[in-house]
């Protein structure tokens, strides 16, 4: 029996983490969720990784729960069901902290935690023919664990209209609402993905991760003193840094950095 999860990682440090359950359109279960989040915080600790894709195996990039795993928590008491809440917000807040740039490579549709996964990902391509939903309410439910990474990207107005009313998101309208960053043909989709990979081992491994960490400790909070002395501090370091010293270095003798093969 195949792995839910795939891990391939390239000669050049890039890992591929691909959703395994094709024929069941990548809907997410408790084992998988599981899986996932361990495959996650290996790739976080290792410093060889200087990039992570997240894809699906065929048509579907993920229909969020597994129909199966939504039966049994029709039986779980209140405990169980907090557990259970506990492991998939785990996974979400893993990949949306992971330190290293992510790419969501998106080859299909993606429902509910499915476009939440997106969402955690610093980058998003997907097909044209791609299809987000957050159709919850259907269910009596809401989009609860997906809503922070859900609302951070499209806003709060797009989410009241579509946590509400259940429609299905084109890939077109999904791009103007933040979701999704580029849209492309299917037989584009690996070009683009590429494109992006080689774009970033073009930079500084330690300073897109210090690029990373910076947006989160600075979002939401005023531009004021400490905010200012943040942002001095963090340039200093950076500066003062092998990899900082290395690019520049490099910049003002015309030649590539250290990081570039």
């Amino acid at each position: 029996m195949e792995e839910a999860v795939l891990l391939k990682v390239s000669p050049q440090g890039i890992a591929t983490v691909t959703l395994n359950r094709g024929e069941l359109h990548n809907a997410l279960d408790d084992k998988m969720v599981e899986l996932l989040t361990a495959t996650l915080q290996t790739l976080a600790e290792d410093d060889s990784i200087r990039a992570v894709i997240l894809t699906g195996e065929g048509i579907s990039f993920s229909a969020g729960h597994d129909s199966a795993w939504m039966r049994r928590l029709t039986d779980y008491d209140e405990a169980q069901l907090r557990r259970d809440a506990q492991r998939l917000s785990t996974l979400l807040e893993t990949l949306d902290h992971l330190p290293k740039p992510t790419i969501a490579r998106v080859q299909g549709s993606a429902f509910g935690i499915g476009a939440a996964l997106i969402a955690c990902c610093d980058v998003s391509i997907s097909v044209a023919e791609a299809l987000f939903c957050f159709s919850d309410v259907k269910l009596g439910i809401i989009p609860a664990l997906a809503a922070p990474y859900i609302v951070r990207a499209i806003g709060p107005r797009a989410a009241r209209r579509y946590f509400v009313s259940a429609e299905r998101i084109n890939a077109g309208k999904a791009r103007r609402l933040g979701l999704i960053h580029q849209t492309v043909e299917n037989d584009e989709l690996d070009d683009a993905v590429d494109h992006m990979c080689r774009q970033l081992l073009l930079n500084g491994p330690h300073a897109m991760i210090a690029a990373k960490q910076l947006i989160r400790d600075i979002e939401h909070r005023d531009i004021g003193p400490e905010v200012i002395a943040l942002t001095v501090d963090r340039i200093v370091a950076l500066r003062r840094s092998e990899e900082g010293q290395e690019g520049v270095k490099a910049f003002l003798e015309m030649r590539k950095p250290g990081w570039i093969d």
